[in-house]
């Protein structure tokens, strides 16, 4: 039987293993060359004038700068989001702020903004669609001045040449958010779509109160307020003209009248 060794045997040395040395130093090379290519074709991309936003701020046109889109609202405004990328490279222009910026100009609803080589900026805008002439009032004075008013509820300023036909709102004003707005716009239409074809004869709604709606309305080429409440509003309306003339004799000069019960009409 053989007797155990009283040494130990010596562990063995692990060998180095080139071929992995020369896969990582490769790798490593690679890499380092693939990010200082990154790093100089970053730089030319910046640093090229062939790449540059070829704009002038005094100019009233740039080639450089396309817009499309924009109808109401003001190129100037639009084109003036950019004035601080003039004369720099395309590459250089953080695209998502600004587009974000251009959502703040008064009638766009949507924005995209696309580089187009070698140094070409495109903005395509989509406009709001207004809904209804939005009579506002005038802080500190009992005056009071028309915008418009999309459907959600946002405002604008009127354009100097476009025409609209719209219906009048009241009701509204500035410091409403646009969610405020946006359910008395939501308020008026449901109350035009009820009225039907007699909605032609409403020159005004006041959506001030959305449970309590009022109307300016044409009849027989006298102006009338007619408070119709929050529901039956054509209902109301056709009882209101079909006794009108009694209504007219026996109510004198009042042009104020509360059709909010159904069965009677009250004089205010």
């Amino acid at each position: 039987m053989a007797r155990p060794s009283s040494k130990q045997e010596a562990p063995q040395k692990r060998r180095f293993n080139w071929r992995i040395a020369l896969r990582l130093t490769a790798w490593s090379l690679a890499c380092a060359g693939l990010a200082w290519g990154g790093i100089e074709v970053r730089s030319f991309l910046q640093s090229d004038a062939r790449f540059s936003l070829d704009c002038e701020p005094h100019r009233t046109s740039c080639a450089s700068l396309e817009i499309h889109g924009a109808k109401n609202a003001s190129v100037d405004r639009l084109r003036g989001v950019f004035v601080k990328d003039f004369n720099a490279s395309i590459f250089s222009i953080p695209l998502d702020q600004r587009r974000r910026s251009l959502l703040a100009v008064d009638w766009v609803a949507s924005a995209a903004v696309s580089r187009i080589w070698p140094n070409r900026i495109v903005v395509t805008v989509t406009e709001r669609v207004p809904v209804a002439f939005a009579r506002l009032p005038i802080a500190s004075s009992t005056r009071n001045f028309l915008a418009l008013v999309d459907s959600d509820g946002a405002l604008m300023a009127m354009p100097t040449r476009a025409r609209f036909h719209l219906p009048v709102l009241s009701g509204l004003s500035e410091t409403q958010s646009d969610a405020e707005r946006k359910v008395r716009v939501e308020a008026m239409q449901h109350l035009l779509a009820d009225l039907g074809a007699r909605a032609q004869d409403v020159a005004e709604v006041n959506a001030a109160n959305t449970a309590d709606m009022r109307v300016i309305a044409q009849v027989e080429g006298r102006g009338v307020e007619l408070w119709l409440g929050d529901q039956h509003y054509l209902s109301r309306f056709q009882t209101f003209l079909t006794h009108y003339t009694e209504i007219a004799k026996s109510s004198g000069e009042a042009s104020v009248f509360d059709l909010r019960i159904d069965d009677r009409i009250l004089a205010k």
